[in-house]
């Protein structure tokens, strides 16, 4: 019997009024308490009304996305829905698939979230770093352009670029210091990429940059009480399930100045008997990259009210 698996996205999906078409429903409300409570102010009101910039602030957008995935995890878990065989997230998006899984609680992801987000925005001074998606290239030619670009500046020099989210076959996301990540675009181009589009993102995530965050977090998680997973979370990092605690915590601290392997996230989830992939939460962003990275799996989201009807009915 085929299986089905849930991801959780990160940053980039949110958008104002994100969780309007769950109306007043009572478990979308009681997780929006839950997380204001943990946070100290409204994050309902926040989503509904935004603003877009305010929203697109890192240390706002990592909690606000952590809530929305959590809310539509709860309400299809509320409404009947059966547990995945797997879950995991992208980026941020881990976090969310630790909450369903039973590692955390909701109360200390989100601030947990937000000291992260903090942490990745104070590494690296505003416009000193970039990011950008690199599309219509193979992950092994988009990582051999970076170390070129790199070999252009002098010995000893500071600037860097590395692969950092290997989102799809032909979608692989740079990051680094500014002058690397345009000189990598320019060497990139040049060797046949089809666009090397600038990110709208405040820091260099998941770059070597933001070890001095990582090292941050690293003392936050030590602090932080995680239980054992009671469902199976491949993680971002190593594409492995860990049971352990300390080897979570470990984890989630090279994530955060480590690529992000979705590509092979994907595949392991496969493996593991899951045909079918409901992305949890706001967008659709995850289930067009399944399909993308193996077209005999089926990627679907999962949102709104209509969204969880479609899920019910494909999982049925």
């Amino acid at each position: 019997m085929s299986q089905f698996a849930f991801v959780f996205p990160g940053q980039g999906s949110q958008s104002v009024g994100m969780l309007d078409a769950w109306g007043d429903h009572p478990v979308v409300a009681e997780t929006l308490k839950e997380a204001s409570d943990a946070l100290g102010e409204d994050v309902g009101r926040l989503i509904h009304e935004g603003p877009k910039e305010a929203l697109a602030l890192t240390t706002n957008t990592q909690p606000v996305m952590l809530v929305a995935g959590v809310a539509a995890w709860r309400v299809w878990r509320a409404e009947g829905g059966a547990l995945p065989a797997a879950v995991a997230g992208h980026s941020l998006g881990e976090y969310s698939a630790l909450v369903a899984s039973g590692v955390l609680t909701l109360a200390q992801a989100a601030p947990l979230v937000r000291f992260r987000a903090a942490a990745m925005q104070e590494a690296v001074p505003v416009g000193a770093g970039a990011m950008a998606a690199i599309l219509g290239m193979d992950a092994d030619r988009v990582r051999a352009g970076c170390a070129e670009a790199q070999a252009t500046f002098p010995a000893g020099s500071t600037e860097v670029v590395e692969a950092v989210n290997f989102n799809d076959p032909a979608q692989t996301v740079i990051a680094g210091s500014k002058a690397a990540v345009e000189k990598a675009c320019e060497v990139l181009k040049a060797a046949g990429a089809k666009r090397a589009l600038p990110l709208p993102v405040s820091a260099p995530f998941h770059s070597s940059l933001m070890r001095p965050a990582a090292d941050r977090l690293r003392e936050k998680l030590a602090q932080t009480e995680l239980a054992v997973p009671q469902i199976p979370v491949i993680n971002n990092i190593d594409v492995a399930v860990e049971t352990d605690p300390e080897r979570i915590r470990d984890a989630l601290y090279r994530q955060a100045f480590g690529p992000v392997r979705w590509v092979e996230c994907v595949q392991a989830i496969k493996a593991r008997g899951a045909d079918r992939i409901v992305e949890c939460g706001p967008g659709k962003v995850l289930a067009g990259m399944t399909r993308r990275i193996d077209a005999a799996l089926t990627g679907v989201a999962l949102y709104d009210p209509a969204t969880l009807a479609e899920v019910r009915a494909l999982l049925a």
